[in-house]
């Protein structure tokens, strides 16, 4: 959502953590509540519950120019009446000639102050947003301990609620579909997939490449059966097992071998059978692989994804898809399930082909952002300053601001490792080549990245591309 100026008493759409927006009103907080450091956000009270919530500036959209579009994707019981409750409170408004008349904290006709409720305070962080359900139901059991109760539900949205497996069909904002679900290679992105399948409901069956090889991985699987997940001993075995399977691998090379090496995906191909491909690789590969898989009957969509581990993490990934439609159709609960939105761009290729034009534009600036901390740094200015200036212009976003605190701050935790998105740029420089398009932008940031994996970053997050400029 785009930054917007606002003030006390505005209506706004308000979005928390990965629920849909929802209409409140910007109001003053407590004197006693703190507003959160480092975070530019207004204090909002929600329609239709008795919740606030700190919001940040580029998760508010101002409520009128934005209601026909809100109220079009957004439906369900609990929507409609906080919608309708707006619809109230500015009619009262215009009754009073516009005036607002609040009793929260004023004084009754004798003058004495009627006591206030005390605020319920929403946090985007909450470790178990799946009490964002009717209180009149009854709580439903999680795997993740409930630390803060939250009154908004979704009852049929294209949003998702995170949700124990055992309880998600009944309570939850979406019906996971009755097929069974395969998932092979449990990496950053995988794994946060897996995950939100799980917890939305679905049967899920997986498998990670390097479980015999490495004991960490054993217990990584482990983790998931523990949630519900079957586990496959080779991909073969989980494509036989499953009517959809999904894969999720680091590069070209990976997705081959795992379709088409020993005990691969194709030897479990048969008639009707769905094969997903999620990696982010070129399109030569993606029609190399959904030619062998239709040739045994099976059905092709390839199915990237733009995000990272913690947006993997929260199922607020954008899934870009192409090839088969019905197959599309046929994984709505699971797109659902790990995803905000999702595109279906066409035929077989298409979806590689924009999500590498998007990594390029991704990789390409987070070089640029890295290049301008250090020259900061070595013409004497501040760092910490030169952040909190490009905050506050058009490039405002979260993921600069994450990269930019994680870099000032030395961690380099992968959240997107910075040898994939190297691949990624390297794939997206070749696809320049056979359009005869030039892409010098995206050539330039290659060879910075390049210089970081020589100095041992590829295990890193993209951010380490920092450290190509100071060494």
């Amino acid at each position: 959502m785009a930054t917007v100026h606002l003030r006390i008493g505005d209506l706004v759409w308000g979005k928390l953590g990965r629920y849909p927006p929802w209409p409140g009103k910007v109001v003053s907080p407590p004197k006693d509540l703190k507003k959160p450091r480092g975070k530019k956000c207004h204090f909002v009270k929600f329609f239709g519950t008795e919740d606030h919530a700190w919001i940040k500036v580029e998760q508010l959209k101002p409520y009128h120019p934005h209601k026909e579009e809100m109220i079009k994707i957004n439906k369900g019981k609990r929507f409609q009446q906080a919608v309708d409750a707006v619809e109230d409170f500015l009619k009262k408004k215009e009754k009073q000639g516009g005036k607002e008349q609040s009793s929260e904290g004023k004084g009754d006709s004798k003058g004495k102050k009627t006591p206030t409720k005390p605020l319920k305070i929403l946090e985007e962080d909450d470790e178990d947003l799946s009490a964002l359900k009717d209180p009149s139901e009854k709580p439903a059991s999680s795997m993740e301990p409930i630390s803060k109760r939250l009154k908004i539900v979704e009852e049929d949205t294209r949003s998702t609620s995170i949700q124990a497996a055992d309880s998600t069909a009944i309570n939850g904002s979406i019906t996971p579909t009755d097929k069974r679900i395969g998932f092979l290679g449990l990496g950053l992105m995988g794994s946060g997939i897996v995950s939100n399948l799980l917890k939305m409901g679905h049967v899920v069956t997986v498998w990670n490449r390097t479980v015999e090889k490495v004991p960490q991985d054993i217990q990584h699987c482990d983790l998931f059966i523990q949630e519900g997940a079957r586990l496959g001993r080779t991909p073969a075995e989980v494509v036989s097992m499953c009517d959809i399977t999904f894969s999720c691998v680091s590069d070209p090379k990976a997705a081959r071998d795992l379709v088409l090496g020993p005990s691969g995906v194709l030897q479990g191909i048969r008639p009707g059978k769905c094969y997903v491909e999620m990696s982010t690789v070129d399109p030569g590969t993606i029609t190399e692989l959904s030619q062998v898989i239709s040739s045994r009957g099976g059905r092709f969509l390839e199915a990237p994804v733009a995000g990272s581990q913690q947006v993997s993490n929260e199922g607020m990934l954008v899934i870009l898809a192409a090839g088969d439609r019905t197959v599309y159709e046929d994984c709505s609960s699971c797109f659902q399930a790990m995803g905000k939105t999702s595109f279906f761009l066409g035929e077989v290729g298409n979806a590689a082909r924009m999500m590498l034009i998007l990594n390029m534009v991704q990789g390409s600036f987070m070089a640029t952002i890295a290049e301008g901390l250090t020259l900061a740094q070595a013409t004497g200015q501040s760092q910490h300053t030169f952040l909190d200036i490009l905050s506050q212009g058009q490039m405002a976003s979260t993921f600069v601001d994450q990269k930019c605190q994680n870099i000032l701050q030395g961690n380099f935790k992968p959240d997107y490792y910075l040898k994939h998105i190297q691949k990624d740029l390297r794939l997206a420089i070749s696809m320049g080549d056979t359009a005869n398009h030039p892409t010098p932008m995206a050539a330039a940031a290659n060879e910075v990245y390049k210089r970081a994996k020589a100095l041992d970053q590829s295990d890193n997050d993209m951010s380490a591309v920092y450290r190509a400029y100071i060494h």
